[in-house]
């Protein structure tokens, strides 16, 4: 059985690997992150978030500090982004730039939530499951923009 799921892995491999080189999901990804941002903090502003859904000690003026140094990357993160696939649309080259800035600033936004929360030892499956496909997702993308002619 394991024999023969190693023989399919190359299949496995580029199925993948076509999914996601396809600039249709990158697409997808980037604006529901890019939009995802601008509603978090367009709920952050209105205080729509139920108290029991809010990190641990939000209350903290450091803490509040904290969550809201995160709103100039952020925006910068939806403006760059939302950029790009505009770019891409007109058929622009310059949208592979943005893109890839837009990407590295999305990863460097999840690293730097992760990283706090894990330093403090306090896991929320609620706050670290975006912030781990902050993380994540750019990572599948980046390489093949920065290294690849073409993407699609």
């Amino acid at each position: 059985m394991v024999f023969l799921f190693m023989l399919e892995l190359p299949n496995i491999y580029r199925i993948c690997h076509n999914i996601l080189m396809n600039t249709r999901l990158l697409k997808i990804l980037m604006l529901a992150t890019d939009l995802g941002f601008v509603a978090y903090w367009l709920i952050t502003i209105a205080h729509v978030i139920p108290p029991d859904m809010l990190f641990r000690d939000y209350s903290s003026p450091i803490i509040v500090h904290w969550n809201w140094s995160f709103l100039p990357l952020d925006l910068l993160i939806s403006a760059t982004g939302i950029s790009s696939l505009l770019l891409m649309k007109r058929g622009n080259p310059a949208w592979r730039q943005l893109a890839i800035v837009s990407l590295t600033f999305t990863f460097v936004s999840g690293l730097q939530a992760i990283a706090f929360w894990a330093i403090a030892g306090d896991f929320d499956p609620w706050w670290w499951g975006p912030n781990l496909f902050l993380m994540v997702y750019p990572l599948f993308f980046l390489p093949r923009l920065i290294f690849k002619p073409k993407l699609g």
